[in-house]
């Protein structure tokens, strides 16, 4: 069985940051689905992910501490991303008397608040991110993220842990 490299690993990471993103993109431009705060914040984790990635398949550290360092920060970055889609599910799921109402847009949020208030008040979700308006299969968007996210967090660990150069 052919092993992919340390560097083919990063520049697939790398592309599938693009696919989505682009994915996510064409979603909201040209099938007109805004995304919710939630929304915005997995994609940051994302471009994290695949920054990382691309940096890493750019140096091809030799060393193994810096592989393992742009991997952790890599990881990390869709860490968070599997974080807020899984909390994104969450609020889905929530009966609709338990769905927090709907707030004021990021963009107002991002202008009067200092950034760990935006933050605090993102995470807890408001009306629009239980909003479902595409589903897949039964799956809405955020589910179908969250299986997304979840693959690129276990080539991100196995990455994490790879001993061999």
């Amino acid at each position: 069985m052919m092993r992919l490299s340390y560097r083919q690993v990063n520049i697939g990471l790398f592309l599938t940051s693009l696919i989505g993103m682009g994915f996510a993109l064409y979603l909201q431009h040209y099938q007109n689905l805004e995304p919710c705060p939630l929304c915005i914040f997995q994609r940051v984790g994302l471009m994290v992910m695949g920054f990382f990635a691309l940096i890493a398949a750019a140096h091809n550290p030799k060393s193994l501490f810096l592989r393992r360092l742009y991997s952790l920060l890599a990881t990390v970055g869709v860490l968070w991303s599997v974080a807020v889609a899984s909390r994104h599910v969450w609020i889905q799921h929530l009966p609709p008397e338990d769905v927090p109402a709907c707030g004021p847009g990021l963009d107002y949020w991002m202008q009067t608040f200092p950034l760990q208030s935006v933050i605090q008040k993102v995470l807890h979700g408001s009306g629009e991110c239980a909003k479902v308006d595409w589903t897949l299969f039964g799956w809405s968007l955020p589910h179908w993220a969250l299986l997304f996210f979840i693959a690129l967090l276990l080539v991100n660990l196995c990455q994490v842990l790879r001993r061999t150069r």
